[in-house]
């Protein structure tokens, strides 16, 4: 037999993470592989009061149909998490996403006929590539800095090339590198958009989990255009396994997005999204996120101290100011994905930096997450790590 699939699915490959976690799912593995929030945070007992609350005064409601752009409640809610990013907003500029990862998908939708240009940042987040690697576009990497995109790479793209549809960038935490933008990069980043007429995704999942300084404006507190597109989650704020999202968009950009919407799921789930919003009516969703950055940026000085304290002279690693992530350097003859499986061996195990890349794959990095170990566990696997690397030097 013969199937004749979609020329697309040539294109579509297995997530290097989710094979990686598979590899990892035994307890006795310390992993820093997956993006996981730790699930000691989250508030099961008042999310389970907050479901009782809404399926015995709202069940029918709760189980019906709801409108596309999202239950109402909820994206009152959610022009609040827009005010901390600057952003001044109503809820008929949000739409709620079923996760942020559907959001990705969307975009790419809305913009890339086949050979359309994409610029990405230079390592990027994996699952924005293969979200949108479905639509065939060409991607240009732009390399980044201690203060992010190197502009003077991004407008020679822009230059040279007159299908350039969106910029995706992940100006706070970026995952996978854990590196911020500066102000003076945001500002050049929409004046270059502006100039050269293309759009912007902002992917914001993990800007308010700062634990160092004030939190930074959104790209699209700075957009003078409309040409900023924000998608924000609260999959790292308070659970992934509810995949709420959303996007704040301009009404030219929002219009084609609701459409795909529509014609992909019809609406994220009624029941999850009434009983967010009744969780954050009756708990302070502010106090949950400081819970949270007191424990990762605990958790990410742990491992900063002990790859300082274990790793060889020739391996630097970036110290996020926030986030879920950090990102390891190694020497130039050394591969990644080879030194994974060995860690592998020795019970720990990170994503090889070769992912992250559109095209120009560099395999001597890799990427570390922290919020999921605990202290102790940290400690242990950073030093399993270094004794793997330490076996691979020349």
């Amino acid at each position: 037999m013969a199937l004749k699939f979609a020329r697309r699915m040539d294109n579509m490959k297995a997530s290097e993470i989710r094979e990686l976690l598979a590899l990892t799912a035994d307890p006795s593995i310390i992993s820093f592989a997956g993006g996981l929030p730790a699930p000691e945070m989250f508030p099961v007992e008042a999310w389970k009061a907050a479901s009782n609350k809404v399926m015995d005064e709202k069940g029918r409601q709760a189980l019906q149909y709801g409108p596309t752009d999202g239950y109402l409640p909820l994206r009152e809610h959610i022009v609040k998490r827009m005010a901390k990013v600057g952003v001044t907003c109503t809820p008929s500029d949000l739409l709620v996403l079923s996760g942020s990862q559907q959001g990705l998908d969307f975009m790419a939708k809305a913009f890339i006929d086949p050979g359309d240009c994409i610029i990405v940042e230079s390592p990027t987040y994996l699952g924005a590539l293969n979200a949108f690697k479905a639509y065939e576009p060409k991607f240009l990497e732009v390399e980044l800095d201690d203060q992010g995109m190197n502009m003077e790479q991004l407008e020679k793209h822009l230059k040279e090339n007159d299908n350039v549809k969106f910029i995706y960038a992940i100006s706070d935490f970026q995952n996978p590198s854990g590196k911020t933008w500066t102000m003076e990069r945001r500002k050049k980043l929409i004046e270059l958009a502006n100039k050269y007429d293309v759009a912007i995704l902002e992917d914001n999942p993990y800007g308010e989990l700062r634990f160092e300084g004030e939190i930074q404006p959104s790209l699209q507190s700075l957009d003078t255009e409309n040409r900023v597109v924000f998608m924000g989650t609260f999959s790292k704020i308070f659970s992934p396994g509810i995949r709420i999202g959303w996007f704040c968009a301009p009404p030219e950009i929002m219009d084609r997005l609701n459409k795909i919407k529509q014609g992909a799921d019809l609406q994220s789930s009624t029941i999850l999204q009434m009983e967010l919003a009744q969780f954050l009516d009756d708990n302070d969703i502010e106090e949950h996120i400081k819970k949270i950055i007191d424990l990762y940026g605990k958790r990410k000085n742990i491992m900063i101290d002990a790859m300082t304290k274990y790793f060889p002279e020739g391996v630097t690693f970036t110290n996020p100011e926030g986030g879920l992530f950090l990102w390891v350097e190694l020497p130039e003859y050394m591969n990644g994905r080879e030194l994974g499986m060995k860690a592998i061996e020795k019970k720990v195990a990170f994503v090889p930096g070769g992912a992250f890349f559109a095209d120009n794959v560099r395999e001597n990095c890799f990427r570390c997450n922290y919020s999921c170990m605990p202290e102790d566990k940290i400690e242990e696997g950073v030093k399993r790590l270094a004794e793997v690397i330490k076996e691979a030097l020349r």
